[in-house]
C-alpha cells in the first residue's frame, strides 16, 4: 500500500504542535521557507498557539528568546533548512548561557539529498553543538514510529526546562498535506512527559557558624527575591541588588555598590564576614573586584541549581541549590552593620542627584536610565541592551524603583536587541515594554524592525546614540591608540540617522516615553543624542561623586 507522504508528515508536524500545547507552549515563531513547510502550516492550523512570522531567521530567534525570556515558557521557533537553520546559533548561544527555554525546530533535507551537493543542505546534525540541553534527529515521518512521536514532541518541552533544545527534522516532496488521525494523547489534555521541579521544595539550611555575623548578599537575574530579602532580614543584612533581582526598592537593598565599592574608606568599614551570591552575576567589574580581593577567611556561599556554575571569582567555598532557610531564633548581625550600609546608600544616591541635577537640561546617558526608571509608570517592563545600558540603569538607576528589568546577559551580547525586545513585548501584550538600546544595538538589528509596526505590542524603543561604539571609549585603547585608528576600529561613528530607517519601518519618533500617539498601541522610537568623550567625563564625574559621599558617610572609630 502506498504511502501518502504529504498526509504522514502533515499528521506528524499536527502531533508535535499539539503535543507542544499540553505541555504549555502557547507562542511560535516562524520564518519563510518550503522545506519547513509541514511544521508552519501546523502551528498555523492550530489557534491554542500565537505564530508570529518573521522574515529573517537571526531576528525570529531573537524574539523568541524574548518570548521565552519573559514568559518563563518554552516558545517554538521554526526554520528551514540550510544557513537559515544556521542563523538561530547566536540567540541558542545566549538562551543557553541564561537558561532561558528555547525550542529550535530546523526542517532539513532527506538523507538522500545529504553531502551530495543538493541546494539549500548543510549538515544540521548536532548543529548547535553543546549550546543546547538535548538534540533529536527525525528522520522522515516514514520511518519514525507514530507511537513515537508525542514522546519526542513532549521530551523537547521537558529537556527545554533547563535551556535551549534542537529538533532536526527531515521532509520529503510533498511538502504539503491535510493530517489524519492523530496518534491518541493521554487522558484529560495531559502531555506524554511531565516532568518534576528542577529542585524539589526541601528546605535549605543556612550553614553552622553563619549567622550573628556580618555579612552581604549578592542578588542578581534568576534569585528568588522573596528567599532573598527574607534571609537579609532575618540577619540584618543588606543586598546589592541588580535592577534584574527584583530586590531593589526595598528596605534592605542597596543599589548604588559599583560606586561605593570606588571608595577605599568604605572598602575598608564595609568588609564582610560572609557573602551570599543568588542569581547571575551582575554587569559591575568592581564589584568582581571587590568579591575577588576580599580575605579567604570570609565564607562564600553559592547558590546555584546545579545547570549552571556561576562563580567567576572562583570563591564558593559552599554551594547551596536553594536560598537558605534562617532557623528560628538565630542571632543577627549587630544593629550597626546594616545601618552603615544603608547610611552609605543614601549618600551616594544624594551624591547621583546633586551631580547630575548639574548638567540641567542636557541629556547624560546616566541621567537617561535614572529618569526612566523613576518617571515611567509601574507595570513597565524594561529590556536592556549590554554595554552601557545595563551598566547604568545597574550604577545609576533610581533606588526605589520595583520595575521589572530583563537583559540578555548570558553571553552580554549586542545583537538581536530589538527582536528580543519585541518578543518581551508581545509576551504579554497588553502590558508596555521600554527597550533601552545603543545605536550600534539598534543598527545591528535593524531587520527586527521590519513589520515591527504592524504587531500587536505597546514597546517604546528608547535609542542612546552616541555616535558609536561608546563603551570603547571607557577601555585602554581609547588612550594607547590614536585617534584615527580608534574611531575607525572602535569608535566606529556609522552617520546613519536612526530615525529616519525607523520611519522607513512605519516606527515613529517621539519626545519621550510617556508620550504616545494618544492611547494607540504600538511600536515609538525616542532618540537621545549624545556624546563619547562627553559620556566618559559625566561618569568619571558620578564615580570620584559617589566615592567621596561613601567614604565620608562610612562609620568612624
Amino acid at each position: 500500500m502506498k504511502v501518502d507522504l504529504g498526509a504522514l508528515q502533515a499528521s506528524l508536524a499536527a502531533t508535535f504542535v499539539d503535543e507542544w500545547v499540553r505541555a504549555g507552549v502557547r507562542d511560535a515563531v516562524a520564518a519563510p521557507g518550503s522545506r519547513s513547510a509541514p511544521l508552519t502550516l501546523a502551528l498555523a492550523a492550530d489557534d491554542r498557539i500565537r505564530l508570529h512570522v518573521h522574515l529573517d531567521e537571526r531576528a525570529a530567534g531573537f524574539f523568541c528568546l524574548g518570548l521565552a525570556l519573559a514568559s518563563g515558557r518554552p516558545a517554538v521557533v521554526v526554520t528551514t533548512s540550510g544557513t537559515a537553520a544556521v542563523e538561530l546559533h547566536a540567540a541558542i548561544v545566549e538562551a543557553s548561557l541564561a537558561g532561558v527555554p528555547l525550542i529550535a525546530c530546523t526542517a532539513d533535507r532527506p538523507p538522500e539529498l545529504q553531502h551530495v551537493g543538493a541546494p539549500q543542505t548543510v549538515d544540521q546534525s548536532h548543529l548547535f553543538g553543546r549550546a543546547v540541553r538535548w538534540f533529536a534527529e527525525v528522520g522522515p515521518a516514514e520511518g519514525v514510529p507514530c507511537g513515537a512521536w508525542r514522546s519526542l514532541a513532549s521530551r523537547l518541552v521537558v529537556e527545554a526546562a533547563r535551556g535551549p533544545v534542537h529538533l532536526n527534522v527531515a521532509f520529503r516532496d510533498p511538502l504539503v498535506g491535510t493530517p489524519g488521525e492523530l496518534p491518541s494523547g493521554r487522558a484529560g489534555g495531559r502531555p506524554w512527559h511531565d516532568a518534576a521541579p528542577r529542585r524539589d521544595a526541601a528546605v535549605v539550611a543556612l550553614p553552622d557558624g553563619f549567622a550573628g555575623r556580618r555579612g552581604v548578599v549578592v542578588a542578581g537575574a534568576g534569585c528568588d527575591a522573596t528567599d532573598v530579602l527574607a534571609l537579609a532580614r532575618s540577619l540584618s543584612w543588606p543586598v546589592l541588588a541588580d535592577p534584574r533581582s527584583g530586590c531593589r526598592g526595598t528596605d534592605v537593598s542597596v543599589a548604588a555598590f559599583d560606586g561605593v565599592l570606588r571608595s577605599a574608606d568604605a572598602v575598608a568599614a564595609l568588609q564582610p564576614e560572609v557573602v551570599v551570591r543568588a542569581g547571575a552575576p551582575p554587569a559591575s567589574k568592581v564589584l568582581s573586584q571587590w568579591l575577588a580581593a576580599l580575605p579567604l577567611e570570609v565564607g562564600h556561599v553559592l547558590v546555584d541549581d546545579g545547570d549552571r556554575w556561576r562563580d567567576p571569582e572562583r570563591r564558593a567555598a559552599v554551594r547551596l541549590p536553594a536560598v537558605p532557610s534562617v532557623p528560628a531564633g538565630a542571632e543577627p548581625a549587630d544593629a550597626s552593620w546594616l545601618a552603615a550600609w544603608q547610611r552609605v546608600e543614601d549618600a551616594a544616591q544624594s551624591a547621583i542627584d546633586t551631580t547630575l541635577a548639574s548638567y540641567g537640561e542636557t541629556p547624560t546617558e546616566p541621567g537617561t536610565l535614572r529618569a526612566l526608571t523613576r518617571d515611567t509608570p509601574a507595570g513597565t517592563t524594561f529590556f536592556v541592551s549590554s554595554s552601557m545600558p545595563i551598566r547604568d540603569i545597574e550604577w545609576f538607576g533610581d533606588p526605589a524603583s520595583t520595575h521589572r528589568v530583563l537583559a540578555n546577559r548570558g553571553a552580554n551580547g549586542i545583537d538581536g536587541v530589538v527582536a528580543t525586545a519585541l518578543g518581551v513585548a508581545a509576551s504579554d501584550a497588553s502590558a508596555p515594554v521600554v527597550a533601552v538600546v545603543g545605536d550600534l544595538a539598534f543598527l545591528y538589528d535593524a531587520s527586527a524592525l521590519t513589520w515591527a509596526a504592524r504587531r500587536d505590542v505597546d514597546l517604546t524603543i528608547v535609542v542612546v546614540d552616541n555616535g558609536g561604539g561608546g563603551i570603547f571609549s571607557f577601555l585602554p585603547q581609547r588612550a594607547e591608540v590614536d585617534h584615527d585608528r580608534f574611531e575607525l576600529l572602535f569608535g566606529t561613528p556609522h552617520g546613519v540617522d536612526v530615525e529616519a530607517l525607523a520611519a522607513l519601518h512605519g516606527i515613529p519618533t517621539v519626545e519621550g516615553v510617556g508620550q504616545r500617539r494618544g492611547q494607540e498601541r504600538g511600536v515609538r522610537l525616542v532618540h537621545v543624542r549624545t556624546e563619547r568623550d562627553a559620556n566618559v567625563a559625566v561618569h568619571a564625574e558620578l564615580q570620584a561623586a559617589i566615592a567621596a559621599a561613601a567614604g565620608a558617610a562610612v562609620p568612624r572609630d
